[in-house]
C-alpha cells in the first residue's frame, strides 16, 4: 500500500485521515505534540518526530498547513530535502496557495494542488484537483483515487481554483447557516429543537437528492412546491425580500475573492 505522510494534522487532515484505510501507512508531522498524541490515540497513525522524517518516509506528502503557514514551512527544506522530494508526490490543500508559488519553492517535485471541503470528513465530499507541470497521468490517477475516499472528485484549470474554493470549499460553512436557520425557524413556529432538526435535514438532503435524480433545475422545483396562493409563496417572498439568492452568490464571490488574496499575498 502506498505510504501517506502529511505536514499538518489539522482538521482537514483528519478528515482524509479517519477516510483511509491501512493507518499504519499514514504518518503525521505537527508542531503541537497534543494534536500528534491525539491523532495517534483516534485512528492508529504514526507520528513524525519533524517535517524531514514525514517527507521520507511518505510516498505521497500532503501539504496540509495552513495558507499563512505554508512560506515558512517550505523555507526549511535544504537541498538534501529536496532531492528527497523530487521522488515523491506532493498534494497542497492550502487554499489560495498557487501551483507556481509552489514549483517555483519545489522545483522539479510533482505537485498537485487540491481544494477538498468539510464534508470529506464523512464521505461526502467534494474536491477539486489541478496538476502540475510534473505530474504523470499515473500520479494523477492515484491522487483521484486518495481523494474518491472521501467523496467526488473534479479536475479544474488553476486559474478556476479561486472560484472552487469559494463555491465548495467556503460552501459547507453556508449551507450550515442555512440549515441553522431553518431549525430557529421551526423552533419559532412551535416545534421542539430535536423535531425541527430532523425535519431540517431530512428536507436538505431530500432536496439535494431530488436535483441530483431530476432533470429539472432548482428553479423549475422551486416552482413546483410553490403553489399560487399556498405557504410556500409567502416564505418565499421573505427569500426574495431579504435577497437569500443574492446573499449567497456575494457569500461564494466574496470567500473567491479571498482566496485570491491569499495567493497574492503567497
Amino acid at each position: 500500500m502506498t505510504k501517506i505522510a502529511f505536514i499538518g494534522g489539522g482538521k482537514m487532515a483528519e478528515a482524509f485521515i479517519s477516510r483511509l484505510a491501512f493507518p499504519q501507512n499514514i504518518i503525521v508531522a505537527d508542531v503541537s505534540a497534543k494534536r500528534l498524541v491525539f491523532l495517534q490515540k483516534k485512528y492508529k497513525v504514526k507520528a513524525a518526530k519533524d517535517n524531514f522524517e514525514a517527507w521520507q518516509k511518505g510516498e505521497i506528502v500532503v501539504l496540509a498547513v495552513k495558507p499563512q503557514n505554508m512560506a515558512e514551512v517550505l523555507s526549511t527544506i535544504d537541498s538534501q530535502q529536496l532531492r528527497v522530494l523530487k521522488n515523491k508526490l506532493v498534494i497542497s490543500i492550502a487554499a489560495g496557495v498557487s501551483l507556481s508559488y509552489l514549483q517555483e519553492r519545489l522545483p522539479g517535485v510533482a505537485i498537485v494542488r487540491a481544494m477538498p471541503n468539510n464534508p470529506c470528513l464523512v464521505g461526502q465530499g467534494m474536491s477539486a484537483l489541478t496538476k502540475g507541470k510534473h505530474v504523470s497521468s499515473s500520479q494523477l490517477k492515484k491522487v483521484v483515487t486518495l481523494f474518491k475516499e472521501t467523496g467526488e472528485v473534479v479536475e479544474v484549470a488553476e486559474k478556476l481554483m479561486d472560484a472552487v474554493t469559494g463555491l465548495s470549499g467556503s460552501g459547507p460553512a453556508f449551507v450550515y447557516q442555512v440549515i441553522a436557520g431553518l431549525i430557529a425557524g421551526g423552533v419559532a413556529a412551535g416545534l421542539s429543537k430535536d423535531v425541527a432538526t430532523k425535519l431540517a435535514l431530512q428536507t436538505i438532503l431530500g432536496s439535494v437528492e431530488t436535483v441530483k435524480q431530476t432533470s429539472k433545475t432548482p428553479d423549475q422545483l422551486t416552482e413546483m412546491v410553490a403553489s399560487p396562493g399556498g405557504t410556500t409563496i409567502e416564505g418565499l417572498k421573505i427569500l426574495k425580500q431579504k435577497k437569500l439568492k443574492q446573499i449567497l452568490t456575494e457569500a461564494v464571490v466574496a470567500a473567491a475573492r479571498k482566496s485570491k488574496q491569499l495567493s497574492r499575498q503567497a
